[in-house]
């Protein structure tokens, strides 16, 4: 079964929304809206450091990782964005060679938006339970840079921060073990960037399509929402996080939104960050079912039920 034996991140420094209202063409309005209603008050910004960079500095936050370095059969990136870097360039097989990963097998996977992370984690568990070594590991990246103004900014829905989280992963484990994996596309929203109008679809079912996938995830596990503890979303924003719970008829308390206003949107990583925010506070409990959920443009919608 499928573990997430270690998660660390990097965090770069967050700056507030308003100082990022030029660079991303928003008026005050949009800005003032994007606070008080979505919840954004600062976004981390990495400025001055490569995709690279923050995938070595999340990697090197992984404890265990060094001594393991051996039993490392995978190299995975959960990306958002399809393209990251110049063709001639390899920084994820670079990371791996700093890290002294040698003997891994270095790949992305993309098309699942930012439910890519969970997905990657999911292949992970795969790909390690097919080959047969218990000692084996694999490691899990997410999490990248908003290289530009049309990627940092969802029009109505969400300003994209930089951070990036890395897991170690392992076919099994005694803790934070996966107990069911849930995902569903829906292709007709696939314009979603290119068509307003199938932007304006979306975000009118997106909640219904959020609900629907965790009640499956859930549903997979064998269990039911009482024995949830816990709910890590991706923090696209508050308000659609609202409608969610009102779906799922969960008090918004069950949803961990702490990070929202801290962080912005971080692609795929915001599950993960949330998993350590939510530890690090007390709020998941040894032994206790909790849900990492997310929704990608385009438009995927994935779910994980895990034991702390």
């Amino acid at each position: 079964m499928t573990a997430l034996r270690e998660v660390a991140a990097h965090i770069p420094p967050t700056v507030p929304l308003e100082a990022l209202s030029e660079r991303l063409g928003l008026t005050t309005l949009q800005t003032r809206i994007f606070r008080r209603l979505h919840g954004l008050e600062r976004i981390a910004v990495g400025d001055g450091e490569s995709w690279g960079e923050m995938l070595l500095a999340a990697a090197s936050g992984l404890r265990a990782l060094g001594p393991a370095a051996e039993r490392v059969r995978y190299v995975i990136a959960g990306r958002t964005i399809g393209f990251a870097v110049p063709r001639d360039q390899q920084p994820l097989a670079e990371v791996a060679e700093k890290l002294g990963l040698t003997g891994a097998v270095t790949f992305s996977v993309t098309e699942l938006a930012c439910a890519s992370g969970l997905f990657a984690v999911d292949l992970a568990g795969r790909l390690l339970e097919a080959d047969g070594d218990p000692d084996a590991l694999a490691l899990v990246f997410s999490g990248e840079k908003a290289f530009t103004p049309s990627i940092q900014h969802a029009p109505e829905t969400t300003i994209m921060g930089e951070a990036v989280a890395a897991c170690l992963v392992g076919a099994d484990g005694a803790s934070d073990r996966v107990l069911s994996y849930a995902t569903s596309t829906h292709g007709e929203f696939y314009r979603e960037q290119d068509d307003p109008a199938v932007a304006v679809a979306f975000r009118e079912i997106y909640p219904g399509l959020v609900a629907d996938i965790a009640t499956e995830a859930v549903r997979e596990a064998g269990l039911g929402w009482d024995e949830i503890q816990l709910i890590l979303p991706h923090n696209v924003n508050k308000v659609s996080w609202v409608q969610v719970a009102k779906l799922l008829g969960l008090p918004l308390d069950r949803i961990y939104l702490d990070l929202v206003p801290v962080y912005g949107h971080c692609f795929s990583a915001d599950p993960f960050l949330n998993y350590l925010a939510a530890r690090d506070a007390g709020r998941l409990t040894p032994g206790r079912p909790y849900l990492m959920v997310t929704a990608g443009l385009g438009a995927v919608a994935s779910a994980m039920v895990l034991c702390h």
